[in-house]
């Protein structure tokens, strides 16, 4: 059942879309013949249990539409009404991407995240128009735009989605309803450029917590996703709380202390920038030194080697952050093995 009408979503979001949002990797059964329900089901209490508002539950990776809605479905019934949950709107087509949304829209999500599909060659800020808006335009789900580098669409306009095309697109898709400003990464003018021209109204949001707990002491940011923050336990919500308590000495503090793993973690991630694309698998194993399910997943995915998994275990040390004591190898395996498709 819908939250809101689709002329609410604005109002919507400035009320709920608050705290910290993260991802969920679905997980897969040992044979990768189907879905793992249990360790999916696990991830979503989880989530619950360290004090995320959200998630996205993660649709980049190599499954079926028939599978996102189980996937989908499963995570709501766990939810229970207590994370919101996100839609990942990164199918291989526009249309594709539509029939996702109506899966979506039937399976209790909150928000939907805009993607662009890798075979989508935007040549000019019209190109980027179309698409957005026919999509907006076949949901009655909130939408939140999503201006980084990966879609290429620097080629266009440096900050990735320009702010006129923003303007364009708020004016014309009343449920866009919240930006992930990223744009022209690693700058950060792409996020303020969003904030001072947009943010009253739609929720602008910084996803990397890197920034968005230096900048949210300056400015109010009652959001803050989605990205692999899991990464770090429940330590993100947990800053950003203190953060909206104006507790800044106390938030700063912890900051600080898990630098170590932060830089761990922009040390696996440098090779985003060259490949413009995430690796679920390094992400899926983050949030298992802190809990998570893990497990495998299908070809083609990155890979993740022995030398980075410690490299990701001992920063949480350092950063005063018990991970699992489990061995790496227990990683493919998952916290909660099933064979095959019952």
């Amino acid at each position: 059942m819908a939250l809101y009408q689709r002329h609410e979503a604005r109002e919507w979001a400035h009320a709920h879309l608050k705290g910290v949002a993260n991802v969920v990797i679905p997980s897969f059964t040992a044979d990768l013949k189907g879905l793992n329900e249990q360790g999916i089901r696990h991830d979503i209490r989880h989530e619950i249990a360290l004090g995320f508002s959200g998630t996205l539950l993660v649709s980049e990776v190599a499954m079926s539409l028939a599978e996102y809605e189980q996937f989908f479905q499963w995570s709501n019934d766990e939810a229970k009404g207590k994370l919101q949950l996100i839609h990942h709107a990164s199918f291989n087509t526009l249309e594709e991407n539509i029939e996702a949304a109506k899966i979506a829209e039937r399976q209790g999500a909150a928000l939907i995240l805009l993607s662009y599909p890798a075979n989508f060659y935007a040549a000019t800020s019209q190109d980027i128009y179309d698409y957005t808006k026919a999509f907006c335009d076949a949901t009655s789900l909130g939408v939140m735009l999503f201006q980084v580098p990966h879609w290429g669409f620097d080629r266009v306009h440096p900050s990735d989605i320009d702010a006129a095309l923003i303007r364009r697109l708020l004016d014309d898709c009343p449920n866009i309803c919240a930006l992930k400003a990223e744009g022209g990464m690693p700058s950060i003018m792409g996020w303020v450029e969003a904030y001072r021209l947009f943010s009253k109204e739609v929720v602008v949001t910084m996803p990397l917590e890197q920034f968005a707990l230096a900048l949210g002491q300056l400015v109010p940011i009652q959001f803050i996703g989605t990205s692999d923050t899991e990464y770090y336990g429940g330590m993100i919500p947990r800053i950003f709380k203190l953060m909206q308590e104006h507790k800044y000495d106390e938030a700063t503090a912890l900051y600080w202390q898990i630098n170590p793993a932060r830089k761990a973690r922009a040390a696996a991630n440098a090779y985003s920038a060259q490949a413009q694309f995430l690796n679920r698998m390094l992400w899926k194993y983050e949030g298992w030194l802190n809990g998570f399910n893990g497990g495998p997943l299908r070809q083609p995915t990155m890979r993740i080697n022995e030398g980075t998994m410690n490299s990701l275990r001992q920063a949480l040390v350092k950063s005063g952050i018990t991970p699992t004591d489990l061995p790496n190898g227990d990683f493919f395996t998952g916290r909660h093995p099933v064979a095959t498709v019952s």
